[in-house]
C-alpha cells in the first residue's frame, strides 16, 4: 500500500523557518519524483516544489530562493526547508507522488505564519 505522511508543520513568526518532512512507503522511492503542494483557505491548491528521482529540483516562483527541497533515498523521505516565511505562505502543505498516472497524497500538515 502506497503511503505518504507529512509532518513538521506549525506556527511560526514572519521571517522564521520551518522544515517539513514527508515519509513515503509502498513503492520504490528512489525511482520517482516527489512533490510538495499547498492550499490556503479559499484558494486552489498550488504547486510549491518537486524533486525528481535524479535530484533535479523545481520551485514555484513565489518560493524560489526561500524554500529548499531535498530527498533521502536511504530513509524514503523528502524534506522542504522553508526560510524567510511570509504570512502568505500560510496553508496546508501536502506531499504527492504519481505512480502509473495515479496520484497519492498525504493528509497534509498545517503551516501558519503569523505574529
Amino acid at each position: 500500500e502506497v503511503q505518504v505522511v507529512e509532518s513538521g508543520g506549525g506556527l511560526v513568526q514572519p521571517g522564521g523557518s520551518l522544515t517539513l518532512s514527508c515519509a513515503a512507503s509502498g513503492f520504490t522511492f528512489s525511482s520517482y519524483a516527489m512533490g510538495w503542494f499547498r492550499q490556503a483557505p479559499g484558494k486552489e491548491r498550488e504547486f510549491v516544489s518537486s524533486i525528481a528521482w535524479n535530484h533535479v529540483t523545481y520551485y514555484a516562483d513565489s518560493v524560489k530562493g526561500r524554500f529548499t527541497i531535498s530527498r533521502d533515498n536511504t530513509k524514503n523521505t523528502v524534506s522542504l526547508q522553508m526560510n524567510s516565511l511570509k504570512p502568505e505562505d500560510t496553508a496546508v502543505y501536502c506531499c504527492k507522488v504519481t505512480l502509473d498516472e495515479t496520484e497519492y497524497w498525504g493528509q497534509g500538515t498545517q503551516v501558519t505564519v503569523s505574529s
